[in-house]
C-alpha cells in the first residue's frame, strides 16, 4: 500500500473544505443572505453536487481517452482553490451558487480521478485494501472537516473559504511533484466505445443504484439534518460539527477494514446488509433526543462503512482496467446525482408533510430511511445473481472456482 498512501492523503485533504461548510450551512446561507427560503438554503449544497454530477463522467471519459490522470487532477486542484477563495467575497447569492457549481466540477474531477489512480496502482487482487484505504481517507476527511469547520467558522463563517482555498492551492503544488500515473494495461477506447461498454456492463448498475441511494441520504444529512440540528434542536455550529463527526469518524475508521473484509467475503452481501441497517439508523435518528444524537450518529457511522467500501470494490472488480476510470466516473455520476437530489428530496418531503398538516419530524427521517430498504428490495434479483455467479467474489476465490 506504499503506492496508495500519498493518493489517500490527497483525498483526505480534498474533503476538508467541502465538509467544513456542513455545520455552517445555516450561517453561510441565512446568515449571509437573510430571508432565503428553505429551498434556496438547500440549493447551496445542490449547486455543488450539480457540478460534480456533470464532471463525474466527463472527467473519467477524458482521462481514459488521454490515458492519464495527473494531467487533469493538478489543474482541477488549482481551479478548486481559486474558486473557494472567490467565495469569501460577498457576491449576490446567485453568483455564490454559480461558484459552488464550478467548485463541484473541479472537486469531482480530482476525487474521481484520484480514486481511479489508486485503483490503477493497486496490486492485482488487492483492490479491496486499496479502495478501503482511499474510502477511509475520504470519510476521515469528511469527519475532520465537519469538526474543524464548526470551530473555525464559529465567529467568521467565511474563514472556511480562505483556509480551504489555500489548502487546495497547496495540494495542487504538491501534486505536481508527488503524483505519478500508473501505466494502463490496455489502450483506451474511443469515447463512444467507452460509453457503450459502460452501458453494456449491466452488473455495474447494482453498485450504481446503491451509491445513488446512499449518497442521496448523505445529501439529506448534510443539508436537511444540518438545518434540523440548527433550527429544531438549537445546536450551534460547533455542536453540529461534533454530531456530524460522531457519524463520520467511525465510518472513516471502519471503511478500510470493510475493504479488507471484501477480500475474504462477498461485497454483495456486505453491501446489502449494511444498507438495511443504515436505513434503520436513518429512521431512528428522527426519534433521538438532543442528548442521544451523538451515540445514534456514531452507530450509524459503523453500519455505513459496511455498505460504502463494498460498493467501491464491486466497481473495480466488474470493470476492465482500461475502462476503470469510466466505470468509476459512472459510479460517481450516480452518487453525485443522489447527492444533488438529497437536499431537494429532504426539503420536498418536509414541504409535503407540512402541506398534509403533519409535523415533518420524524416523518421525513422515516421516509428517507425507507429508501435504503426499498433499494435492497428492488435490486434483490440482481444481488442474488451476482452472488451466485461469483463475479463479485475475491480474485483468489474466482481463480479457485475456475
Amino acid at each position: 500500500m506504499t503506492r496508495i498512501w500519498p493518493i489517500a492523503l490527497g483525498i483526505y485533504l480534498l474533503m476538508l473544505p467541502v465538509t467544513a461548510m456542513v455545520p455552517l450551512l445555516y450561517a453561510l446561507t441565512e446568515g449571509r443572505y437573510p430571508g432565503l427560503s428553505d429551498l434556496e438554503r438547500h440549493l447551496f449544497m445542490s449547486a455543488h453536487m450539480a457540478g460534480a454530477l456533470l464532471f463525474a463522467v466527463v472527467a473519467g471519459l477524458l482521462s481514459d481517452r488521454l490515458g492519464a490522470r495527473k494531467r487533469l487532477i493538478v489543474p482541477a486542484l488549482f481551479v478548486n482553490g481559486g474558486v473557494l477563495l472567490l467565495m469569501a467575497w460577498p457576491w449576490p447569492y446567485e453568483m455564490q451558487l454559480a461558484l459552488r457549481f464550478v467548485e463541484g466540477c473541479a472537486h469531482m474531477t480530482v476525487l474521481s480521478l484520484a480514486m481511479t489512480l489508486a485503483a490503477d496502482r493497486a496490486p492485482g487482487g488487492r483492490e479491496g485494501g486499496a479502495m478501503g484505504l482511499v474510502g477511509a481517507a475520504l470519510s476521515l476527511g469528511v469527519a475532520s472537516g465537519a469538526v474543524f469547520g464548526g470551530f473555525v467558522g464559529a465567529e467568521t463563517p467565511e474563514a472556511v473559504f480562505l483556509w480551504g482555498g489555500g489548502l487546495m492551492l497547496a495540494a495542487g503544488v504538491a501534486g505536481v511533484w508527488i503524483l505519478r500515473d500508473a501505466p494502463l494495461l490496455q489502450a483506451p477506447q474511443r469515447l463512444q466505445q467507452m460509453l457503450q461498454l459502460a452501458l453494456q456492463r449491466r452488473a455495474l448498475l447494482v453498485p450504481y443504484a446503491f451509491t445513488f441511494v446512499d449518497r442521496l441520504t448523505v445529501g439529506f444529512i448534510i443539508s436537511t439534518v444540518s438545518l434540523y440540528f440548527a433550527t429544531v434542536l438549537a445546536f450551534d455550529p460547533a455542536r453540529i460539527g461534533l454530531s456530524m463527526a460522531a457519524f463520520l469518524l467511525p465510518f472513516a475508521l471502519l471503511t478500510y477494514p470493510a475493504g479488507l473484509l471484501c477480500q475474504r467475503r462477498d461485497p454483495v452481501v456486505l453491501m446489502a446488509v449494511g444498507s438495511l441497517l443504515y436505513g434503520l439508523f436513518l429512521a431512528g435518528l428522527g426519534f433521538a433526543s438532543a442528548q442521544a444524537v451523538v451515540p445514534v450518529m456514531a452507530l450509524g457511522g459503523v453500519v455505513a462503512a459496511m455498505m460504502f467500501a463494498p460498493s467501491l470494490v464491486l466497481v473495480t472488480r466488474l470493470a476492465d482496467p482500461a475502462q476503470r476510470a469510466t466505470a468509476m466516473g459512472g459510479f460517481h455520476l450516480a452518487g453525485s446525482l443522489g447527492f444533488m437530489l438529497g437536499p431537494l428530496v429532504g426539503v420536498g418531503a418536509v414541504a409535503l408533510l407540512r402541506a398534509l398538516g403533519w409535523e415533518p419530524w420524524p416523518g421525513v427521517f422515516l421516509l428517507v430511511g425507507a429508501l435504503e430498504a426499498l433499494c435492497v428490495l428492488v435490486c434483490l434479483p440482481w444481488l442474488l445473481r451476482l452472488h451466485r455467479s461469483g463475479m463479485s467474489a475475491p480474485a483468489a476465490a474466482r481463480t479457485q472456482a475456475g
